[in-house]
């Protein structure tokens, strides 16, 4: 019994470390940065629902994001042009190795080409 409690207490706190973000509250982590690449949604996505329950809809600046708080505003950065947009975070997602945030194509087409598919971006936490 002992052996089981121990290994259960064990198990709890490793995957209650596992969380990289400081925080479920996006005004906690105004801040917050990260670097990587994005991607835009396909139009095959057009007015399906998101992780949030609405539906995504291309003409509006929401994202998807593996760990951020639906709701949370974030501002993302091409540095290899230096132009941003913010977003809304509505969805889940990327799940492509590398990729760190997946855009509405209004929201990639303000800081990138749409040929180009995949950009390096850093975005940070703004609201």
């Amino acid at each position: 019994m002992i052996k089981n409690l121990f290994g259960l207490t064990l198990a709890l706190l490793v995957l209650s470390g596992c969380s990289s973000l400081p925080s479920d509250n996006p005004s906690e982590l105004v801040g917050y940065k990260q670097s990587g690449k994005a991607s835009f949604y396909a139009m095959k996505y057009q007015s399906r629902t998101t992780a949030n329950g609405e539906r995504f809809d291309q003409g509006k600046l929401t994202a998807a994001h593996r760990e951020l708080p639906f709701g949370t505003k974030v501002k993302v950065t091409n540095p290899e042009n230096g132009k941003s947009v913010v977003v809304r975070i509505n969805d889940r997602g990327p799940f492509i190795r590398g990729r760190i945030i997946d855009l509405s194509r209004t929201g990639f087409s303000a800081i990138g080409n749409l040929n180009d598919g995949v950009i390096p971006v850093t975005i940070e936490v703004v609201n």
